[in-house]
């Protein structure tokens, strides 16, 4: 079993080191009507400028003058030179304010070659073309700064800052981790084993993610989950195994036999908690994002390995390891049985107050769960990409330059019914009747179409050739039936605001009457993204609820053969997210405290995804706990214990191994928190938040007290 583990471990390894780069970093909502302008745009129009980027320019003069003039076509000359570059577009071909010709700086769009399938592959030989201009234009202007941004260089830096940020991660926690074990085993070699078994189930689940995304498309949010993951379940796992082993020895078990009993009382519970951890990951399934359907996949990848790594080779290895695993041993265990332990105490006392402990332990569970009746799940008003990225300061240059609207326009596409063409007095009617219903809102800075180019009445085909080269291919499509209308929103709209800008405008051409019966309307473009995006959340996360609840209770009436264990597993397991989320609203939405998270400011509202993704990772790791405390006071009550003994016994013999792997669990989430993503930075904190009170306040005082109220219906209909 070891060498079939190596042998898989080996052979996974080369791809679990390509992670970054064969994982996708492009959103998109599957069917929505963003993702089919997207398509249309790209199967239907000959625009040079269907991929591109945006290459910011400023500390040079400005463009308006002689010397700024000739700058911008020195640096429009290297650009065009390089590889991929299909067009460009700035200030040399439209005398235009919106390319911002001040002292401050402009920009050029960038037209990329579309046949690629990893446009954000070319950002690299882009950004070395114009670091070489850079430096040789530095002893003459001394301040002037390139930098490119956009989608796709955004893609680009995301790709490579979030693998940088998860090994970064990686290499933070593990000492505190491995001293933490330590503490827990009091010896070394059991100190690592969990470690490499946490490290096994990373690779392996990181090299299948890799080969499975060569057909399914996965994002690159994966890599951070599967990692945040792998570390807490593949230490939980293992922890319980080698607890259980170690407990076995001391009872005077031959190795073999300790092994072999570990994984008949330790592996039903292992296996028992990752189905329960599954069901949440199955149900992301079913939210048509391709950031949550690759969640689901490496979170589900790497629960099944960590579970079966611990319950596989695991069981192996301490068996040939016996006594050896306490080699390194500095602290002395206790041989005096777990009845004499401080948990055995603890879970006398809940077994005789279980009323007081009940009403107390509820109460601050409650309270955290207050500020939920304010959440907030649209995009946050401020900037949350990590500062450190070339992009992101390209982003916040062009809105210094005024120019921020131009990475979030509307693209609206006109499709006229069958034998019908724009290029026809018809069509030209249409599409003028919509530019001006579009360019009448008053958060619309410009509208862009050929009905702006040639702002005629009447169309007329010889004025055609009057029109800048590649224009019509540009916005009108090759069939002749559908057209472009680029929406540029005012520079001072945020984020929500360009959201709603999108559902009005998709409700302004919807309720239009006065267009030919077949005509279609579609909006598109990054704020309609964002719209798709937040819908898709919204209306399905009720069933994705629905579905983690129902697994669970038969996941858990399946383990335990039990009615009650179910149901108050779910009640408990519902309010730790509802304290771990409204904890979250308090810090990050309302800015409580968000200063020592390395914000300078509140987010004034969370991320879309960040409940269903909280709901439904939280779920399964609370229910990790609650399985590994009451499997003990159910085997206890199974050999004959009374109630209140069987409560005392679990937490003796399990408090100590919650304790442990919950400490673990909130160090490894909690060093996500020190990155730069928000997005990571926020669920980092929200699983950390989520373990620790679940550990402190939900396992170790609210269920045990339920579990002494109830008594023996806790196990009925199943009986000893």
């Amino acid at each position: 079993m070891i060498g079939l583990w190596i042998a898989v471990t080996l052979l996974l390894a080369p791809a679990a080191s390509r992670v970054e780069r064969d994982l996708d970093v492009n959103a998109r909502v599957d069917g929505s009507e963003s993702a089919y302008v997207q398509e249309i745009l790209r199967t239907r129009f000959r625009s040079p400028f269907a991929r591109f980027a945006v290459l910011v320019m400023t500390g040079g003069p400005a463009v308006s003058t002689s010397v700024g003039d000739s700058l911008l076509t020195r640096v429009v000359r290297e650009v065009e030179g390089a590889t991929g570059v299909t067009k460009t577009i700035s200030y040399l071909d439209a005398r235009d304010s919106i390319f911002a010709p001040t002292s401050a700086g402009t920009f050029v769009i960038v037209g990329l070659d579309p046949s690629g399938e990893r446009p954000d592959a070319m950002v690299p030989l882009l950004r070395e073309a114009t670091r070489k201009l850079t430096t040789a234009l530095r002893p003459q202007y001394p301040a002037l700064r390139l930098a490119w941004t956009g989608d796709i260089a955004l893609n680009h830096d995301i790709r490579e800052t979030s693998s940088a940020e998860a090994q970064r991660a990686e290499r933070q926690v593990m000492p505190l981790t491995l001293v933490l074990l330590f503490v827990a085993f009091g010896a070394i070699v059991a100190a690592l084993v969990p470690l490499g078994v946490a490290a096994v189930a990373i690779v392996v689940a990181l090299g299948m993610s890799v080969h499975i995304a060569a057909v399914i498309p996965l994002s690159i949010l994966l890599q951070n989950v599967v990692t945040m993951l792998g570390l807490g379940l593949g230490i939980d796992y293992a922890l319980l195994m080698v607890s259980r082993f170690r407990e076995e020895l001391d009872a005077g078990r031959h190795p073999a036999d300790a092994a072999t009993s570990a994984l008949r009382r330790a592996g039903h519970t292992i296996l028992l908690s990752a189905a329960a951890v599954l069901v949440g990951f199955v149900a992301l399934l079913f939210i048509p994002l391709n950031e949550l359907r690759a969640v689901a996949i490496g979170g589900g990848l790497v629960v099944i390995v960590a579970a079966l790594t611990a319950v596989g080779p695991l069981p192996g290895l301490l068996a040939l390891l016996g006594n050896r695993v306490n080699i390194g041993r500095l602290v002395r265990r206790s041989t005096s049985g777990a009845r004499t332990n401080g948990w055995h105490r603890w879970g006398r006392f809940v077994a005789a107050h279980p009323i007081s402990t009940l009403a107390v332990s509820a109460t601050p569970l409650v309270l955290l769960a207050l500020p939920l009746r304010h959440l907030d799940v649209t995009l946050p008003r401020s900037n949350w990409l990590p500062p450190s990225m070339e992009s992101a300061q390209g982003v916040a240059a062009l809105s210094a330059l005024g120019a921020g609207a131009v990475v979030q326009e509307l693209r609206v596409v006109v499709e006229l019914p069958p034998r019908n063409s724009i290029l026809s007095q018809d069509g030209w009617t249409v599409l003028r009747r919509v530019v001006a219903l579009l360019a009448a809102d008053p958060r619309v800075e410009r509208v862009q179409s050929i009905a702006t180019l040639l702002p005629a009445e009447r169309f007329d085909l010889t004025s055609l050739s009057f029109l800048p080269p590649g224009s019509l291919s540009s916005l009108v499509s090759e069939d002749q039936r559908a057209a472009v209308i680029e929406v540029v929103p005012k520079s001072n709209v945020d984020f929500p605001t360009l959201t709603r800008l999108a559902r009005d405008t998709r409700a302004q051409l919807g309720s239009r009457a006065d267009l030919p019966v077949g005509t279609r309307l579609s909006v598109g473009g990054l704020p309609a993204f964002n719209a798709d995006y937040e819908d898709a959340i919204v209306g399905r996360f009720p069933a994705v609820v629905a579905l983690v609840v129902c697994g669970t209770l038969i996941a858990l009436f399946v383990g335990f053969r039990s009615v009650l264990v179910p149901i108050k597993a779910v009640v408990l397991n519902l309010l730790s997210v509802a304290a771990s989320l409204g904890l979250v609203v308090l810090v990050f939405q309302d800015g409580h405290g968000v200063g020592l998270l390395g914000l300078h400011e509140r987010l004034g509202s969370l991320f879309p995804a960040l409940p269903a993704l909280v709901f439904c990772i939280v779920f399964g790791l609370s229910m990790d706990y609650e399985v590994f405390l009451v499997a003990r006071v159910h085997e206890a009550w199974r050999a004959g214990a009374s109630d209140g003994d069987a409560l005392a016994d679990g937490l003796a013999r399990t408090g100590g191994v919650i304790t442990s792997a919950a400490a673990i669990m909130v160090v490894v989430f909690a060093g996500f928190t020190l990155g730069g993503f928000v997005m990571i930075k926020v669920l980092g904190f929200a699983l950390a938040a989520a373990v620790l009170i679940d550990v402190t306040i939900v396992r170790v005082a609210l269920g045990p007290a339920l579990l002494r109220l109830a008594g023996r219906w806790n196990w009925w209909p199943g009986g000893r």
